[in-house]
């Protein structure tokens, strides 16, 4: 099975993901007030999101993550379109971030030092679906069976557009990472993916199991490629990857959010945002080996994870 991010691992320090989506979207003046919250733009304006991918993959990012996390069948249904044209909309997430990276691509300077960037499909979590935060609580009350009934066939979608890998990411629970982790072995034995989780503290999935045990759940899994945290606190990254760190078996990856907190119920952001590239070495020295970012960041935090990754040249890879 080809691991699309061996070669980048093999050359540098560590593999750029991109920044934020939605977040950045609204910053930039798209009205995201929708339970499909980015998906919406696949929709209403699909060559914001282009642009914004474009962006990422020029601030540095090896890997841009699609306009997929809030979309779902079910989501779709809502907004009266069948089937079908939900289907479309999924593989046009894809379409996208595939047509920045080519575009990008097609630019001989672009080249310079690079890997070939890649594509990752978004798979958020049933909860994003409910868009009341439940992502952030878990504890959905549905079995293991019903959560690879709802996975399925968005996995089905996303992958026929041909990502170079999945993001199943946001996850609260272990449960949740086992369903998505049976239908890709069960349905789709090519597909690769990474998995990460979003933690209430330095030691507990938002849902309040141990992160550690939901990391060693995926140990084993030839499809996962990586496995760690998103869309935390900063502050929480370096003590949930060393946990991690022993009981892994493939690379970890951290792409938090800015720092600030989230309330689900008047759907603001509170706070003051952290310094990215102050918390990354101690992610590095944890055993990151892809980092990024997550709500509430921009191209500006990429472009100056990449300058840092620069500075590490050789010295920085294990």
């Amino acid at each position: 099975m080809t691991d699309p991010l061996r070669p980048f691992l093999a050359r540098q320090a560590f593999v750029l993901l991109d920044g934020a989506l939605a977040s950045e979207l609204e910053r930039r003046g798209a009205d995201l007030a929708d339970p499909l919250w980015s998906a919406r733009l696949l929709i209403a304006d699909p060559d914001a999101i282009r642009r914004l991918h474009a962006d990422y993959y020029a601030a540095g990012a090896d890997v841009a993550i699609t306009a997929s996390y809030q979309a779902s069948f079910e989501g779709f249904a809502a907004r009266g379109l069948d089937r079908s044209e939900a289907a479309r909309l999924m593989r046009l997430s894809v379409e996208l971030a595939c047509a920045a990276r080519d575009d990008f691509w097609s630019v001989p300077e672009h080249r310079c030092g690079r890997t070939r960037p890649l594509v990752a499909a978004s798979i958020g979590p049933y909860g994003a679906v409910l868009a009341d935060g439940s992502e952030y609580r878990g504890g959905y009350g549905l079995t293991l069976a019903q959560l690879m009934d709802f996975h399925r066939p968005r996995l089905e979608a996303l992958l026929s557009a041909g990502p170079d890998l999945l993001a199943c990411e946001t996850l609260p629970s272990a449960l949740e990472a086992e369903a998505i982790a049976r239908v890709l072995a069960d349905d789709f034995p090519d597909a690769r993916a990474w998995f990460a989780f979003t933690c209430r503290d330095g030691a507990h999935t938002a849902e309040g199991g141990r992160f550690v045990d939901a990391a060693a759940a995926l140990a084993g899994r030839e499809q996962v490629l990586a496995v760690g945290v998103n869309c935390s606190a900063p502050a929480h990254v370096a003590a949930l990857l060393a946990a991690a760190r022993d009981v892994a078996d493939k690379p970890l990856l951290a792409y938090p959010n800015s720092g600030e907190r989230y309330d689900a119920a008047d759907k603001c952001w509170h706070g003051k945002a952290d310094d990215l590239v102050g918390y990354a070495p101690g992610w590095l020295d944890a055993g990151a080996r892809l980092i990024g970012g997550c709500c509430r960041t921009g191209p500006a935090e990429i472009r100056a994870l990449a300058t840092w990754r620069r500075s590490l040249g050789d010295a920085g890879k294990n």
